[in-house]
């Protein structure tokens, strides 16, 4: 459902996704592989996957039915981009092509009705302006099952301006870059000479090289030892504790990396994948060797919306109310979407 029709119908997607600016000190990893030279590369660098077979998806008590049955995956070798794409990299794309993201672009009428369920009422013209889904936390407890309590489509709010038009970028070089659709996405990797990582590499790699642990730093509780990741501390959404250090998106490379050296692999924000997103796919044959995801999107609870694969969780996250962060757990939404949240990395083959 495109990110513009939330002040009347919250974005569907937006319920899926996770309950889930600051300054920081980065400490990225040096990698010991060089992939391809690529003007990008200098700002975000990239490490070797090594390919291999791995169990993929959960059959845990935390595990939900669309991370089942867990599965014989082989992926190939592959580079990663260290971290997530950052506001930096994502303004020289712009400054190079001049390209317009999906948050920016006021949305038709006709465009809109498609996405809305029948019966639907036609839209007013405040849901055609150009905007996106910003995070406005409640100042009190909330039904954690009505996500309308803390998001808000803000006209204007776009990856310039994260926050909405009376915010910009400006300190915020190092964080990643938010409000990103899966169009959008697909357009910078195109031009960095990249792609988006299939579902499988995604999770492959968050692994880090462990297995049968459900974090990308083992076993341990997130609110275990030291603090692993960027997600949500206190009550969800009312209440922050910042533990962490952040009441919203971290700088990329704040947190320790994983044993491949990849950084916010869980937390901080979602990340785009490839993959059509199909609820029945983990359950379906021929899909172990190089999986590249289904050929069509299919979403139980909205069946005539095709979404595309969101992985990682974000500063939303808490185990509270979301638990996206954990490496075998998958979100979705449509490829318009746009959120405060909602950002991505790039690969590229070997």
């Amino acid at each position: 459902m495109f990110n513009n029709n939330i002040q009347q119908w919250l974005v569907s997607a937006c319920v899926l996704l996770c309950a889930c600016q600051g300054n920081g000190t980065q400490h990225m990893a040096d990698s010991t592989a060089t992939p391809a030279t690529h003007a990008t590369d200098t700002l975000n660098p990239m490490v070797l996957i090594p390919g291999g077979t791995f169990m993929m998806g959960a059959d845990d008590a935390a595990a939900r039915k669309d991370e089942q049955p867990r599965h014989q995956v082989t992926v190939d070798s592959f580079w990663m981009d260290t971290h997530e794409v950052t506001n930096a990299e994502f303004a020289a794309f712009v400054a190079a092509t001049g390209y317009i993201t999906t948050a920016e672009k006021p949305v038709s009428k006709e465009e809109l009705m498609q996405q809305l369920p029948p019966g639907s009422p036609e839209p007013d013209s405040s849901m055609l302006l150009s905007g996106s889904l910003v995070f406005t936390p409640p100042s009190h407890a909330v039904p954690l099952d009505d996500v309308s309590q803390w998001w808000s489509f803000v006209t204007g709010a776009s990856w310039q301006h994260p926050g909405g038009p009376s915010t910009d970028l400006k300190g915020k070089e190092h964080l990643p870059v938010v409000h990103i659709s899966w169009n959008d996405a697909q357009a910078y990797a195109k031009w960095a000479g990249k792609r988006l990582p299939t579902e499988a590499e995604w999770e492959y790699a968050a692994r880090g090289g462990l297995k049968d642990q459900l974090y990308p730093w083992g076993s341990e509780a997130l609110t275990t030892g030291k603090v692993k990741a960027n997600t949500w501390n206190g009550n969800f959404p009312y209440q922050n504790t910042v533990t962490d250090g952040y009441t919203g998106t971290a700088p990329v490379g704040s947190f320790a990396p994983n044993g491949y050296g990849l950084y916010d692999m869980s937390g901080n924000v979602w990340e785009w994948c490839a993959d059509w997103y199909d609820s029945r796919y983990y359950q379906q044959p021929g899909n172990g060797d190089h999986p590249g995801g289904p050929a069509t999107g299919y979403d139980p609870e909205e069946p005539n919306v095709a979404k595309h694969v969101i992985r990682g969780g974000s500063f939303m996250c808490s185990d509270q109310y979301c638990s996206g962060y954990r490496v075998t757990a998958r979100m979705k939404t449509t490829p318009e979407s746009g959120l405060e949240n909602l950002g991505f990395r790039c690969v590229r083959s070997k």
